[in-house]
């Protein structure tokens, strides 16, 4: 991991989740918790519920749950490491790097031009406001039928017709001249002069999750050519990775039913002025895999909208390609072509808001897009062909329930009898099932094992004056080796539920405490330590019948071994 974890603990610590939640969803106090309305699904009671005492937050209604980390994720739509910036920059502290992962430098740098990138946006949008050409842009956007609401909202501005219009404001500051050449703004030729890339084109600046400007697009006003000139690669803005107009869908849209994703910039702009304010745009690139994932995350439902040509058609597949092995339960792609000669932009000022949706809403799913396309391409050829080419792509299906339902349709569309015949026919390879995680013994909700690691996630404290349990590491149990890191993890120290359970962030039990964390065990505050103590004597004697058990079966047993097996029996008729 890039952070180290010494710093993920001590920013949890230093984040109280009182204070940093208030401000975004108002709380009120609710005897020893607070509480709100949920913020991440409707309600007109409250459900949602946040201790200081653990440093975490829980609803009710729609099961989200988690520490300031989590909210963060949620409430602001980030990743983890941004998350884990978000937070940091609050607290007024740098975000180190283990050694090998980043240096001080490369994120000073950073920084610098995430600043130099918001300054130039600032610029081209005054621009737009008072540069003397400013009326033929305005002109160009109602031509556009764009609104200036529509324009404030992606911060659209306009590039004037110059060599140096952004770079002479830097004329002074050779350094940042430097850092402009470094976010792309600013080209170099051969003798060393420079001058700005950007030049009478409509700008549309492209943000990142955390709203910060990372690059531009920019149009063509008049015939020149390209009609279209991006950002280029740069330190900050690495264009697969990111999706135009998403940062303004989320600010709209806190938890989008769907996602519709289109060629181009103006397409996405054009359609929020319809008022079809839920597209983004992939960069001019083939929709990649960490594009896909960002949609998957975004929304339930994801659109992807093609031209209806050869090349559409093409593209649209090399979606399907990608998209197959990122697809979890719940998540459903569709696939929307045009008609030939129009893009989203011309289509929707055609026939409107209405009619566009309802075209969306006859996009292809993927299963009739898959079959189809693979029905056209071996045409002419025998069906064990089509077949063999179609697993060949179902076998990246992750999602189970997904996998089933292409192997059956493949089955009826090969007039077989059902799926097990088509697996045998032609060597179905199955994604290897899952090994039993030891957290799955923990699903029984009455078992010692169960209420021990509850009572450990949700009061820390127990585990701060405990003796260690040796007995414990011998226990052929699954799950026992999740209690005993949990034991080691309280022990002699003061830590809070929210911090024990960042430990495990990534981890394959995470979830599993999660849940764990909100539990109703039934355990009355003032009987807490001693159920806990309880557990644990009933698990250490579990290891001592085992032990008898091994003992008793084995043949020829060592003098040691005897010993041992004849103070089992004592201690085992004692208890009797």
């Amino acid at each position: 991991m890039a952070i180290p974890r010494d710093f993920i603990n001590e920013l949890v610590a230093r984040t109280d989740i009182v204070d940093l939640i208030d401000p975004k969803v108002p709380l009120k106090k609710a005897g020893k918790n607070h509480s709100a309305c949920c913020p991440f699904h409707s309600e007109k009671s409250p459900s949602f519920t946040v201790s200081r005492d653990k440093q975490f937050y829980h609803c009710f209604g729609c099961g989200a749950h988690g520490n300031v980390i989590d909210f963060v994720m949620e409430y602001d739509r980030l990743d983890f490491v941004d998350a884990i910036e978000e937070l940091a920059g609050q607290l007024g502290l740098e975000v180190p790097r283990e050694q090998g992962t980043g240096k001080p430098r490369d994120q000073e740098l950073s920084r610098d031009l995430y600043q130099l990138m918001e300054e130039a946006s600032n610029f081209f949008q005054n621009q737009l406001r008072q540069n003397t050409d400013k009326q033929k842009v305005l002109d160009y956007l109602d031509h556009r039928g764009l609104t200036k609401e529509v324009v404030e909202h992606f911060n659209i501005g306009f590039a004037p017709d110059g060599w140096d219009g952004l770079l002479s404001r830097y004329r002074q500051n050779q350094d940042s001249q430097d850092k402009l050449l470094t976010a792309g703004m600013v080209i170099e030729n051969d003798s060393g002069k420079r001058y700005d890339r950007f030049r009478d084109r409509l700008m549309f600046p492209i943000r990142d999750r955390r709203g910060r400007v990372i690059g531009f697009g920019g149009r063509v006003l008049g015939d020149g050519t390209p009609k279209y000139l991006n950002s280029p690669e740069t330190p900050i803005f690495h264009k697969g990775n990111e999706l135009y107009g998403l940062y303004e869908l989320k600010q709209r849209h806190r938890d989008p039913q769907r996602v519709l994703i289109v060629e181009g910039y103006m397409d996405v702009v054009a359609l929020a002025q319809f008022d079809v304010d839920y597209a983004v745009a992939s960069l001019g690139t083939s929709t990649t895999a960490d594009q896909f994932q960002l949609l998957l995350r975004s929304a339930k439902e994801v659109i992807c909208c093609y031209d209806g040509d050869k090349a559409g058609k093409e593209a649209a597949w090399r979606a399907l390609e990608t998209a197959l092995p990122l697809l979890k339960p719940g998540n459903q792609v569709r696939f929307m072509f045009l008609p030939e000669g129009e893009d989203p932009d011309t289509l929707v000022r055609q026939i409107g808001k209405e009619q566009f949706e309802a075209q969306i809403d006859q996009a292809m799913a993927l299963p009739e897009f898959l079959f189809e396309n693979l029905a056209k391409t071996y045409a002419n050829e025998d069906k064990s062909v089509l077949a063999k080419n179609a697993i060949k792509l179902i076998e990246k299906v992750q999602d189970t329930v997904l996998q089933s339902l292409l192997l059956e349709d493949l089955a009826h569309k090969l007039r077989m009898n059902g799926a097990d015949e088509l697996k045998r026919k032609f060597n179905f390879s199955a994604k290897a099932a899952e090994k039993p995680s030891q957290h799955k013994a923990l699903k029984g909700r009455g078992t010692p094992l169960r209420l021990a690691i509850a009572l450990l996630v949700q009061h820390p404290r127990l585990g701060e004056k405990l003796p260690e349990q040796p007995a414990l590491k011998h226990i052929q149990m699954a799950g026992i080796d999740l209690l005993t890191l949990v034991l080691d993890l309280t022990r002699g120290q003061v830590i809070s539920s929210a911090q024990l359970l960042e430990q495990f962030r990534g981890d394959n039990q995470f979830s599993t405490l999660k849940k764990l964390t909100q539990w109703d065990h039934q355990v009355a505050d003032e009987n807490l330590l001693q159920k806990l103590k309880e557990t644990l004597v009933w698990l250490n004697n579990q290891y001592l019948e085992q032990r008898y058990q091994e003992l008793s079966m084995k043949q020829n047993l060592t003098k040691e071994e005897r010993l041992q097996l004849s103070k089992l029996i004592s201690v085992i008729k004692n208890k009797a």
